[in-house]
């Protein structure tokens, strides 16, 4: 990704925050292949420290199990200082774990079975 609208689209999704990184996610209205945008604010350190974070963000989620990524979502990872000194392992965890979270909130709820008119009332219909 990299038009604006697309990172603020995101930002008005769902959201799971990790130590190293927050993860935004919005659902697009076809069913291309997953987009991903990464950012790193100046908060985070010099030019040399975010590009690091951002290379650090971006191998997480190349080497991310094919399907975790959903098609027809747009993700926007957020880089954090603790990115520079997380260990690599847990990183990718914490990728796992926030996509979890995120598609787990996130989903559609189920059709529910209508009731009989007898049933709604705790009523046996006998």
């Amino acid at each position: 990704m990299r038009q604006r609208a697309d990172f603020l689209a995101a930002a008005a999704g769902a959201k799971a925050s990790g130590s190293a990184f927050t993860l935004q996610a919005r659902e697009r209205d076809d069913v291309g292949p997953p987009r991903v945008g990464f950012t790193v604010s100046k908060k985070v350190g010099n030019a040399v420290e975010r590009n690091r974070v951002r290379r650090r963000l971006r191998e997480i989620v190349r080497l991310a199990p094919a399907g975790r990524l959903q098609a027809g979502h747009d993700y926007v990872l957020i880089g954090r200082r603790a990115a520079l000194a997380l260990p690599f392992a847990r990183m990718a965890a914490e990728l796992d774990g926030a996509l979890d979270r995120l598609h787990r909130e996130h989903r559609p709820p189920r059709p529910r079975r209508p009731q009989s008119a007898a049933g709604r009332n705790g009523e046996s219909a006998r």
